[in-house]
């Protein structure tokens, strides 16, 4: 009884005293409201944790809901469109060029699959990093010249996580020297086809050698997370409650009555001929007449109007959740206008440029133009006095689709004669090389211009 005692009283604890102060922000609290909040760690820890399973949930959704792939498409589109072009910011105007074209001649053969070119490649990369959250291509150089390789996500060893010691490491697959630079990626070596991938040592490919293209959410991330992630749940909801909306859609299709005997008496009444109330049916232009105690009811579900408001109502959610407008998930466009449609682009649009000019260019087209231009310095394809200019170029996107072309178009031509931008930016913007586009016109103005003829005089 004693120890007991002692047992009790040693695991005794007093109680706290009441906060003299509570916190004065409401999503800090603890309780009901306090306690939805899941804690988030750091960015580097949270996402290599959470990028696997959301990467395959991704994908799934990606392939199995209409409404995510028409978004994600529609992303690709507008952040790509017919490709991004170069142009060389040499001071030289003579050898921009020369340099424009060494790109040109890259692109055109730059999948070594040889399906597509250097406009598909990056297609390819972007609409992985919105899936996946993040895309890897391997640059292979050899004889023949450059080439890129895009390879799935998983193929980059997530499992792989070391301390190389003296301040050297390995994050995910990824090899960082004391600075925090990264210098390696380690790859698995099985192919992307391979049902059943053997368990083999990655291969350690140099950082140069390798493009990782992702958004970052925050300071210290290592790999990428899906786009999708903040929707998943959302998304998954919406195909259940659809699901739901087709069934009661089914059945209030279904006329149906149910007879009731009020007298539970039985019998066919004013039907000899059937065999009981079941066989009971309504034919066009029929009048029936109940047995006396008989009582018709005829089923009447409701239609869900509430569950359909809700639907695009989650709609919205999605759309809002990928930075889009809704119409570019569900291509509903009733009710809108000219300035509506525009109040709707402006601002996915200059998201999708940050995008391009804060990921694409830095993390895959500049590594590439550098490359490319480095071998065509060091092969003497191009003669430049100096590398480091050619180094340098400036990347147009293409100009987004506008709700009025002819407006559009309009608005250009002013941009070019108020000298507020160059011929050679506009034409770059629709997707186009200036040098390219200017030996075609004078090839088809030269090839429309009528040929001179002899006189009568002079034939005679």
């Amino acid at each position: 009884m004693a120890l007991t005692s002692q047992i009790k009283s040693f695991f005794k604890r007093e109680t706290a005293p009441e906060p003299v102060q509570t916190r004065s922000f409401d999503a800090a609290m603890g309780g009901r409201r306090g306690s939805a909040f899941m804690s988030y760690g750091s960015n580097a820890t949270e996402t290599l944790a959470a990028a696997a399973p959301l990467r395959s949930r991704a994908r799934h959704a990606y392939a199995n809901n209409g409404y995510v792939a028409n978004g994600v498409n529609a992303i690709v589109a507008e952040a790509v469109g017919a490709g991004i072009e170069p142009a060389s910011a040499h001071p030289d105007t003579a050898i921009r060029d020369p340099l424009n074209q060494e790109w040109l001649a890259f692109a055109e053969s730059a999948d070594v699959e040889g399906r597509t070119d250097m406009r598909g490649l990056l297609a390819q990369m972007v609409l992985a990093t919105v899936v996946d959250g993040e895309s890897f291509a391997v640059v292979e150089e050899s004889s023949d010249g450059i080439q890129v390789r895009v390879i799935p996500a998983e193929m980059v060893d997530e499992s792989k996580t070391a301390d190389l010691g003296q301040g050297r490491y390995i994050a995910a697959g990824i090899e960082y020297d004391p600075r925090g630079r990264r210098v390696a990626y380690h790859i698995q070596p099985q192919r992307p086809t391979d049902l059943f991938p053997t368990s083999r040592d990655p291969i350690r490919v140099l950082a140069k050698d390798v493009l990782h293209l992702m958004r970052p959410l925050g300071p210290g991330q290592v790999r990428g997370v899906s786009w999708l992630a903040p929707v998943l749940l959302t998304v998954n909801e919406l195909d259940q409650l659809q699901d739901a909306l087709l069934v009661g859609a089914k059945i209030a299709a279904m006329h149906a009555g149910f007879v009731t005997d009020n007298n539970n008496i039985g019998g066919t009444g004013a039907y000899p001929e059937a065999d009981s109330l079941t066989d009971i049916s309504l034919e066009p232009g029929v009048v029936r007449i109940l047995p006396a105690g008989t009582d018709i009811k005829f089923n009447s579900p409701s239609e869900a109007k509430d569950s359909i408001a809700f639907a695009k109502l989650t709609l919205g959610q999605i759309a809002a959740g990928l930075g889009i407008p809704q119409f570019w998930l569900d291509g509903d466009l009733t009710g809108a206008n000219y300035s509506s449609l525009r109040a709707g682009l402006i601002p996915a649009r200059a998201k999708l440029e940050q995008f391009q000019y804060h990921q694409i260019i830095p993390q895959a087209l500049t590594p590439l133009w550098r490359r490319v231009q480095t071998r065509a310095y060091l092969s003497g394809s191009v003669e430049i006095p100096d590398l480091a200019p050619a180094l340098l170029a400036e990347w147009l996107p293409p100009r987004f689709m506008q709700v009025d072309p002819a407006k559009d178009t309009k608005a250009l031509i002013e941009q070019i004669n108020a000298k507020l931008t160059s011929r050679t930016k506009a034409v770059a913007s629709l997707g186009w090389n200036i040098a390219d586009l200017d030996k075609e016109i004078a090839a088809e103005t030269q090839t429309d211009t009528p040929q001179k003829t002899e006189s009568t005089d002079d034939a005679a």
